[in-house]
């Protein structure tokens, strides 16, 4: 069964986590992605502990399925040899920041000439335009000019940091392979390429549409730790077990919060679901009530209740849970690097009943492909040779 990117060719200039991802979920649909690194060192994500025999155990997570060619872009024949890989190439992913492909003399401007269907895709911080355009940044500081770090955290108590970088891969990743994507059937169209300017912090902006509705709905602020969906409802909260583990319910809907009610003996809570100024009474006595019973107890409790009602699970219990490996979401790979460890990766997450995406769990060394794909583009043996030579490549 072919894939249904299979013959889009990917050069991925991105390191870390938001390119390299967008690229990967690119490659498990079939696409073939270069990584294209620097001599010295490559994706820096290679490096970043934890490592395991001299190799970062993230970097396995989001590079699977991909070559790697080393190229020194700072180098005229760096340059030219990018360029004639463009004229072959569908699309490039650029993580830099805004204006460093310009300077080094191969940005989309000069790439589109040089191929007019290349879809050229940068993916920053802050987009290419605007007032922070070149500042640095992380899924931190995104998530908190974008208003969603005032959002998280308990009532009354510090803004919280989130354990997912929600605005790399939210408002980075995922948004790079849905412009890419439009960017392909656009140029099925027109035969052009064209430029997809993705920044994370607009991506984190947009995961605010409910909320931002809210707030004009309201006429105020929403206030963090005590608003519908972030700790002010007994009806939508996360509560501690006797065994200090944790149970979270969404009972939103009336008629599931009848049931909760119904089954917890408190029926006179379900009139009063919506009523602001009672909340703190319902949530300290349901707070009670959770602490009687183990975690697993609960679950097992509400096994029968229809009431969106689940355990908070670690890592590790995530990994083994039933439903996680009916829906291939958890592989391991083992034995990394002949070191007796495994890492735990994620599965494909888009389930397509046609052309579903494949896990080839294949991770390329640095410069791995360098012969393959020099030659490939034209390249002779001396030639790669003397680039080896001259740390061209």
């Amino acid at each position: 069964m072919s894939l249904p990117l299979k013959g889009i060719k990917i050069l991925d200039l991105s390191r870390y986590l938001p390119g390299p991802f967008c690229t990967q979920i690119l490659a498990d649909f079939g696409a073939e992605v270069i990584k294209v690194e620097d001599p010295r060192g490559g994706d820096l994500g290679r490096s970043l502990p934890p490592l395991i025999n001299g190799q970062s155990a993230r970097f396995y997570t989001v590079n699977r399925n991909k070559k790697s060619i080393t190229l020194d872009l700072r180098k005229p024949e760096g340059k030219e040899i990018f360029k004639q890989l463009v004229k072959d190439y569908d699309i490039v992913v650029d993580q830099f920041r805004p204006g460093v492909m310009t300077k080094l003399g191969v940005g989309y401007e000069v790439l589109q000439q040089v191929n007019p269907s290349l879809i050229y895709c940068a993916l920053t911080g802050y987009g290419l335009d605007g007032p922070l355009k070149d500042a640095a940044g992380h899924d931190l500081n995104y998530l908190s000019l974008s208003g969603v770090t005032e959002l998280t955290g308990t009532y009354q108590g510090m803004p919280a940091m989130s354990g997912v970088q929600i605005a790399d891969i939210a408002g980075g990743t995922l948004y790079a392979v849905i412009a890419i994507l439009l960017a392909l059937a656009n140029r099925q169209k027109t035969g052009r390429g064209q430029l997809c300017d993705i920044a994370m912090m607009d991506g984190a902006i947009s995961l605010l549409a409910y909320t931002l509705g809210e707030w004009s709905g309201w006429g105020q602020l929403p206030e963090r730790g005590n608003d519908v969906l972030t700790g002010g409802y007994a009806c939508y909260n996360i509560y501690e077990t006797a065994d200090n583990k944790f149970v979270s319910l969404g009972a939103v809907e009336e008629k599931f919060w009848e049931e909760f009610c119904t089954k917890m003996d408190r029926k006179d809570y379900i009139a009063i679901q919506w009523d602001k100024e009672k909340q703190p009474e319902v949530i300290n006595d349901i707070r009670m009530l959770m602490k009687q019973k183990k975690r697993d107890e609960w679950v097992k409790f509400f096994a029968s209740s229809d009431i969106c009602f689940t355990p908070v699970l670690t890592l590790a219990e995530m990994s083994r849970h039933p439903h996680v490996l009916a829906r291939d979401m958890i592989y391991k790979l083992q034995n990394v690097r002949e070191s007796g460890q495994e890492v735990v990766l994620p599965g494909i997450a888009v389930k397509l009943s046609e052309t579903p995406g494949k896990v080839v769990l294949e991770f390329p060394e640095l410069g791995e492909h360098n012969r393959e794909v020099l030659m490939a583009a034209g390249y002779t043996e001396a030639e790669i040779k003397n680039f080896q030579e001259n740390n061209i490549i």
